[in-house]
């Protein structure tokens, strides 16, 4: 064996599957999953592309253990507590880990060969729904609702030219307003500078629509 065989099975000993994975959501998170190859893959961990397939036989094997890693890190709707305040901290963390993992985002809802935290987080989900006394189908509108609305809000998130209300309120003044005059759209005109008065922060919008939800589905389970 060649020296650089010798240092190739040296590099390759080290790997296991939980390695691979975890690279590849560093990768992901970096550059998005649209660049993720398994030849750059193995280059990031330092082996033979081809030793990467003893550990995921595809790419989209890659791809479910992934989003199944992801699904890992949401938190579970607690036991312990009424239904709303459950699917709220559900919620919140599902947003703040789409928010750690954009690239996940498109992705979390796609795969036909869920992992096993995948299926733990769905059957937590809907024995929340299903105990707080949502028949079968109404359980599903409750779920598909709540994820469309965490789903496209972190979509939304992520996709601002800003981060933070202070950096919202210098576009607002730098940006937006020299590009609205004031006789052509004055309620534009009359909104951006309400926002600006109130230090209007982008993230608390996610609690006042989650609620919204929440309280909307609230009915519906009673009087079903």
């Amino acid at each position: 064996m060649s020296a650089r065989e010798q240092r190739q099975v040296a590099s390759d000993a080290g790997l296991s599957k939980q390695r691979v994975v975890v690279e590849a959501i560093r990768l992901a998170d970096r550059e998005g999953v649209d660049g993720l190859s398994m030849r750059r893959l193995a280059g990031a961990l330092g082996a033979g592309a081809m030793s990467l397939y003893h550990y995921v036989a595809s790419k989209e094997e890659l791809l479910d253990a992934m989003i199944d890693a992801v699904y890992e890190e949401i938190e579970l709707p607690p036991e312990e507590t009424d239904w709303q305040s459950a699917m709220r901290r559900r919620a919140v963390s599902a947003r703040q880990v789409l928010a750690r993992h954009p690239w996940a985002n498109g992705l979390i809802e796609s795969r036909t060969s869920p992992g096993p935290a995948n299926l733990r987080h769905h059957e937590a989900v809907t024995a929340c729904l299903r105990r707080a006394g949502f028949p079968v189908l109404m359980a599903t509108h409750a779920n598909w609702l709540l994820d469309s609305y965490i789903y496209g809000f972190a979509l939304q998130e992520a996709s601002l030219p800003f981060d933070t209300a202070d950096e919202l309120a210098d576009i607002i003044e730098d940006v937006f307003l020299p590009q609205l005059p004031p006789d052509e759209f004055p309620y534009l005109n009359e909104s951006a500078a309400a926002l600006v008065a109130a230090g209007f922060d982008p993230a608390e919008e996610f609690m006042f629509g989650l609620d919204l939800v929440l309280a909307a589905l609230e009915p519906l389970r009673a009087s079903a």
